[in-house]
C-alpha cells in the first residue's frame, strides 16, 4: 500500500480499515472478558432452564386441590428429598426452586389460603412453571462471533455453563502528546495552554474496546519521540501534534527514520487533513504495528480520529462497523469548495463553534455530519459519525 497526499475522505476511511486485521483470538475469564469481541459463537452448554423450577413463591402441587402440604423446598434445595408428590399433595416452594416429580402447578401464594394442614386456591395446569429448556437447548446458538462482550453477554454465558469466553485481544494503544505549548494542569498561562487531547482521547480509546497502555506528555524533540515510538509494545501509537511542516513537526521525519510504509498522508477532509497512517513492524507475529498521527488542533484530532482511528481499532479488535446513521440537516451547511467536512451536529441541527482548535461545539454535540465537498442545503440527508458523550 502507498500513501496518496489528501487522499479523498471515504478512501481514507477505506484504508484505515484495510490495514490491519483482528488481533489473535485468547481465552478469558467471564470477567476480563468485557469490552471485547466473541471470536466463536457461543453454544449453549446446557438447558436453559436446566430442570423445571417454579416461577413464583407459592406452593407446587399435584391435581385437584384441596391438597395436603408436606414440606418445603427452597432455591437451590434438592428436590428429590421431598419424593414424588401425588395426587392432592402440596409443598412449599421458592422462586427458582426445582419441582418435585408430580408437579402439576404452582399455586401462587397471594392466591391460596391455608387452613390447618390443608391448601385451598385455583391453580391451572403447567401455571407458572417454567419448563426445563424454555430459554434454549444445549448445543443451542446463543451468540454469534463478533458480539461484544458487555455484562449481559457475560450474564448470559455464565448462565450457559460458561467461566471462559474465547474472545480477539484488544489492541494495545499508547498516546504521545506532543508540544512544548502544552500544560497539564491550571489555566493557560505565558504563552501555553492546556493539553485537551489527552482527557478526551483517553475515554473514547476505552469505549472502542482499546487497551490503553498510558498516556505519554513529549516536548517537541525528534530524538525522545523516536525513542518513545521504538521502545513502545503497543499495537498502535496514536500522536497528537507534529503532522504538519514546521520546524518542529516531527512526524514526517520520524516515519523517514524509521522506514515506515506510509498508508495515509493527508486526507482532503477539514479539520484534520494533515494526519498520517503508518505501519512499522510490530512485536506480535503477523499483526503489525500502527502509527497514527493526529494533528494538535483538537477538533482537528477528533477528525483524524473518526477517520483513521476509530476504523483501525474496529478491524483490530474485530469489532462490526455500525450501520451508518443518516439525518435530514435543519439548517443549510457551508461546504469546501474540495474537501469534505466533518462539523458537529445536536440531532439534526449543526453547531457553531466548529473551527480546528474548537470543542465547544463537541462538547454538546452526539455527532459530526460528513458535509461534501459544495455544502448541504437544508433538509438534505447526511452521514453522522458517532462521537462519545
Amino acid at each position: 500500500m502507498t500513501a496518496h497526499h489528501d487522499l479523498p475522505w471515504p478512501d481514507a476511511r477505506a484504508r484505515a480499515r484495510a490495514a490491519g486485521r483482528p488481533l489473535p483470538a485468547v481465552s478469558r475469564t467471564l470477567h476480563h472478558a468485557r469490552d471485547h469481541v466473541l471470536a466463536r459463537p457461543v453454544t449453549a452448554l446446557t438447558d436453559l432452564p436446566p430442570f423445571d423450577t417454579s416461577a413464583m413463591d407459592g406452593w407446587a402441587v399435584a391435581g385437584p386441590g384441596p391438597w395436603r402440604i408436606r414440606g418445603r423446598l427452597l432455591a437451590g434445595d434438592d428436590a428429590d428429598a421431598v419424593g414424588t408428590l401425588r395426587d392432592g399433595d402440596a409443598v412449599e416452594i421458592a422462586t427458582g426452586a426445582r419441582l418435585p416429580r408430580g408437579a402439576t402447578g404452582v399455586l401462587r401464594s397471594e392466591r391460596a389460603k391455608v387452613d390447618e394442614s390443608l391448601l385451598f386456591g385455583d391453580v391451572q395446569q403447567g401455571g407458572d412453571i417454567r419448563p426445563q429448556g424454555q430459554e434454549c437447548r444445549s448445543g443451542d446458538d446463543l451468540l454469534p462471533a463478533g458480539t461484544v462482550v458487555n455484562p449481559a453477554v457475560t450474564g448470559l454465558a455464565a448462565a450457559a455453563g460458561y467461566d471462559e469466553l474465547v474472545v480477539v485481544d484488544r489492541p494495545r494503544v499508547e498516546v504521545l502528546v506532543l508540544g512544548d505549548e502544552l500544560l497539564d494542569s491550571g489555566p493557560p498561562r505565558d504563552g501555553r495552554i492546556r493539553d485537551a487531547l489527552g482527557p478526551l482521547l483517553t475515554p473514547w480509546l476505552r469505549t472502542l474496546g482499546a487497551d490503553l497502555r498510558r498516556v505519554r506528555r513529549l516536548g517537541d524533540d525528534l530524538a525522545a519521540l523516536r525513542r518513545a515510538v521504538e521502545s513502545s509494545q503497543a499495537d498502535v501509537v496514536i500522536t497528537t501534534g507534529g503532522t504538519a511542516g514546521g520546524p518542529v513537526d516531527h512526524i514526517h521525519p520520524l516515519l523517514r527514520d524509521l522506514g515506515a510504509e506510509l498508508l495515509v498522508d493527508g486526507v482532503a477532509v477539514r479539520p484534520g487533513h494533515p494526519m498520517v497512517l503508518a505501519h512499522l513492524p510490530g512485536p506480535r507475529p503477523g499483526s503489525g504495528r500502527f502509527l497514527v498521527a493526529l494533528p494538535g488542533n483538537p477538533l482537528a484530532a477528533v477528525s483524524g480520529m473518526l477517520t483513521l482511528t476509530v476504523p483501525l481499532l474496529r478491524r483490530l479488535s474485530g469489532r462490526p462497523e455500525p450501520r451508518p446513521r443518516r439525518v435530514r440537516i435543519a439548517q443549510a451547511v457551508t461546504g469546501h469548495p474540495r474537501d469534505t467536512r466533518l462539523v458537529p451536529v445536536s440531532g439534526d441541527m449543526p453547531l457553531h463553534f466548529s473551527g480546528p482548535a474548537m470543542l465547544r461545539g463537541l462538547a454538546v454535540a452526539d455527532g459530526m455530519a460528513v458535509v461534501p465537498p459544495g455544502g448541504l442545503r437544508a433538509g438534505e440527508r447526511a452521514e453522522v459519525l458517532r462521537v462519545p458523550r
